[in-house]
């Protein structure tokens, strides 16, 4: 009997052994695979803008900084009686105007060269909100200079983006944005009262530090 000990004991311990190696292996720990997020509105609007437009929007505060010190110099009173017009800080929430007819008028805050003045406020015009696919544009109708362009949601939801382009003289159409970036045009839409929008450029090619259109409906639209 004290023989078949060793040999009972040496047959449990190869038994065990073979219990063990038909156990399922641990899954081996992976690290976990990079998502993918969706683009957000800015990204839309980017990869259509030029890098020197992305950069006058982003620098929009600095526009408006500078053009209301240079402006107030001489024209303090005048500044005051814009109102809401000339407030960096009056943009509301949904900023998308309704398609149709607007009075508009534009103010010229700073100046970027010499020959230029530091305020300057226009006679009014008319402009036009329509919709083009998912976008709207805006259009000037009348003047030697007339904008025009689309207006791209943005992160901030006090804003849209405007990206467009200037016809000149008798030319029918503006010519496409990016197509001539002298004549590219880059900014922003915000509501800043009830019926009341402005289109502020900074930094663009008129000689200004900063374009401020205002725009109000036409109290008689035009039959569509």
């Amino acid at each position: 009997m004290t023989i078949l000990r060793p040999i009972l004991i040496a047959a449990a311990l190869t038994g065990l052994s073979g219990c063990a190696s038909m156990q399922s292996p641990k899954p081996m720990a992976t690290s976990p695979s990079a998502v993918e997020l969706p683009p957000t509105k800015a990204d839309r609007w980017k990869a259509v803008a030029g890098a020197d437009d992305i950069d006058r929007i982003r620098r929009l505060p600095a526009a408006w900084d500078e053009g209301l010190r240079e402006a107030r110099v001489r024209n303090a009173a005048a500044i005051r009686e814009e109102g809401l017009l000339l407030r960096p800080d009056a943009a509301l929430p949904r900023p998308a105007p309704t398609p149709g007819s607007y009075n508009c008028r534009l103010v010229r805050l700073g100046k970027t060269d010499a020959k230029s003045l530091s305020f300057v406020r226009f006679k009014p015009f008319f402009c036009y909100v329509e919709v083009e696919k998912d976008l709207l544009t805006i259009v000037k109708q009348t003047g030697s200079e007339r904008p025009a362009g689309r207006l791209w949601d943005d992160d901030d939801p006090t804003r849209l983006i405007y990206l467009g382009s200037l016809a000149l003289g008798n030319e029918d159409q503006p010519k496409a944005y990016g197509e001539d970036p002298k004549r590219d045009m880059a900014g922003v839409l915000e509501r800043i009262a009830p019926m009341r929008w402005r289109l502020v450029i900074p930094w663009g090619r008129s000689g200004s530090k900063v374009d401020v259109f205002e725009l109000t409906p036409v109290a008689q639209q035009p039959k569509s």
